[in-house]
């Protein structure tokens, strides 16, 4: 790998942990983000303690982030560099520098990353989040559940093989971070899209 993609790699992580949930939330709805409902930095956090706008503000810096650092990864380096920085933007969007390694759950910046890279993919993926989160009304679920199916959609659809190493990676992030949302569902006391966090 060269000193540029070094820097690219680096790059990623670093525009990952900018914390778009705990900013927006700061400045546009005046509260700490990591104090209210669940205390997790992520647009459905946000929606349910801060309000729709935010969290649509939060959503989209998110998956911006996503969609940046899979392009500048294909555009330099192809599928390795590509899925190299699409899973450090996801692994800085989990765990940011900038608030001390406690982030968000990396749903939307994987996004971001999935229909940068394979639209296809992240049409299936959408109808598959929506799909769950119509029937069960836990967004959480329609996450893990979507992560799940990640990889499969990759192989699926003929991707290179780094690309699939890729979509593992961040498949295991994404439901690794959702750990505690899986034992609340288990538990049934996890919190419907519907309900207001207090």
């Amino acid at each position: 790998m060269t000193e540029v993609e070094l820097l690219l790699v680096l790059l990623s992580y670093l525009v990952g942990s900018i914390p778009f949930s705990y900013i927006f939330s700061r400045f546009l709805g005046g509260v700490d983000i990591r104090t209210k409902g669940t205390g997790n930095i992520g647009a459905t956090n946000v929606l349910r303690s801060v309000g729709t706008k935010v969290a649509i503000a939060s959503l989209a810096g998110d998956l911006v982030k996503g969609l940046l650092a899979a392009w500048w990864g294909s555009y330099f380096g192809g599928p390795g560099l590509a899925a190299v920085c699409s899973v450090a933007v996801v692994v800085g969007h989990c765990w940011p520098i900038f608030l001390r390694f406690r982030g968000g759950k990396g749903v939307a910046t994987a996004a971001g990353v999935i229909f940068m890279l394979f639209p296809l993919v992240g049409l299936l993926a959408a109808l598959i989040f929506f799909t769950v989160v119509g029937v069960s009304r836990y967004v959480s679920l329609a996450s893990v559940s979507t992560a799940l199916a990640f990889p499969f959609l990759v192989l699926l659809t003929d991707q290179p093989w780094q690309y699939v190493v890729m979509a593992v990676i961040i498949a295991v992030i994404v439901v690794y971070r959702h750990r505690s949302n899986i034992e609340r569902l288990r538990q049934g006391t996890e919190a419907k899209v519907s309900e207001k966090a207090l």
